[in-house]
């Protein structure tokens, strides 16, 4: 308690301040999915509720807890949450048992939690347990990270979760299973064990794919769309983004989203933003994203101690698969695995977690070595 007592002031003393950059970003992309958003959804509220602003209203309701969330994490000192990894990651796993048990269906999926009025989906708050779990986890090993021994230890940790997440949302798992990888990764300077870790990895995707035959189908729809029913989305995804053109029809113009691309507001927003701003619209955006990748590596580089650069790392690995993942699926350059695109598409649990985590990021750079 002596040793660290010093310490502490001297943290409190030469205390940074916190990435204003990436706050900046953050602002940015969050009043961008708020704009595309309303842009998107407005037809199919319309129809389905006679309210123009429906999903729009939901999301800003969301966006505004996300960011009361965001300003008080990133006041917090992030190293008091070591003592929350553990019980995060044991409530992640409770969470996730329940959605088996109880979960809400919506869309032939069950992955959400009623509470009352509201749900959310507990695979979002998987995500920062996970990430904080891990940082933790890692921290505690120390040099015997060098090991294969703790390397696999980690990883058997990281199976439950993966497993009772992946058992209704392989997308989210698969994030997951990336945020682990990553983490592990990065703290350990060996590069052989990941051959044995990425072969078990491509093992258990391909597991899960053939326990479910509608997995296997989408497998069969991403290779020729046209031929089947369910690749009307696809194609008229890919329709919306050849349309669009190198500038785009304007904010609003879509014509794909009057009912034509299914759910546009959802995992194909995407599309809708390339076919209303064209290629160049397109382009900015993932600029954005890659400016924001970048200040999460920048944060990491300089964390005063591993749990902070391991949290940074673990949410800039979150954002970048993510991002992958959901522009992959709208050009059908990968398999439909039904993800959002991080801040844009409507999702109230995955925004307000998502700026939760934007949180804990500028609680990590405000405590950087000045």
């Amino acid at each position: 308690m002596d040793q660290e007592k010093p310490k502490e002031e001297f943290y409190a003393k030469h205390r940074g301040s916190a990435d204003v950059t990436l706050f900046v970003l953050v602002c940015i992309l969050t009043v961008f999915g708020l704009v595309m958003l309303y842009s998107t959804s407005a037809y199919n509220g319309y129809v389905k509720f006679q309210d123009a602003g429906y999903y729009f209203k939901k999301q800003l309701f969301a966006t505004s807890l996300g960011i009361a969330a965001m300003v008080f994490i990133s006041h917090m000192d992030y190293r008091l949450l070591k003592r929350l990894a553990v019980p995060a990651y044991l409530l992640s796993l409770i969470l996730s048992s329940l959605v088996l048990v109880i979960g809400k269906e919506y869309n032939g999926s069950k992955r959400w939690l009623a509470l009352g009025p509201l749900s959310f989906q507990p695979s979002e708050f998987a995500k920062i347990a996970v990430i904080l779990f891990l940082a933790w986890l890692v921290e505690r090993e120390g040099k015997r990270i060098y090991r294969m021994r703790s390397l696999i230890k980690i990883m058997l940790f990281l199976m439950p979760v993966v497993g009772l997440v992946g058992t209704n949302n392989l997308s989210t798992a698969i994030i997951i299973l990336g945020i682990g990888f990553l983490l592990i990764f990065v703290s350990s300077p060996k590069y052989m064990p990941f051959l044995f870790m990425g072969a078990a990895g491509v093992g258990f995707i391909a597991v899960f794919l053939s326990l479910e035959s509608y997995r296997l189908e989408r497998i069969a729809i991403w290779r020729n769309p046209e031929n089947y029913e369910k690749g009307y989305q696809t194609l008229q995804g890919l329709y919306a983004i050849g349309s669009g053109g190198i500038f785009g029809k304007g904010l609003g113009g879509s014509m794909q989203k009057l009912g034509f691309v299914p759910e546009a507001q959802n995992d194909m927003i995407f599309s809708i933003i390339c076919e209303e701003l064209g290629l160049a619209g397109a382009l900015l955006l993932i600029l954005m994203f890659l400016l924001l990748i970048w200040r999460f590596m920048v944060i990491a580089m300089h964390a005063e101690d591993l749990f902070g650069a391991l949290i940074a790392a673990g949410i800039m690995g979150h954002i970048s698969i993510q991002v992958l993942l959901n522009i992959a699926v709208v050009t059908n350059s990968i398999p439909n695995t039904g993800i959002t695109l991080p801040f844009v598409s409507y999702g109230g649990t995955s925004v307000c977690f998502l700026l939760a985590e934007m949180g804990l990021a500028l609680s990590v750079s405000s405590r950087t070595k000045l």
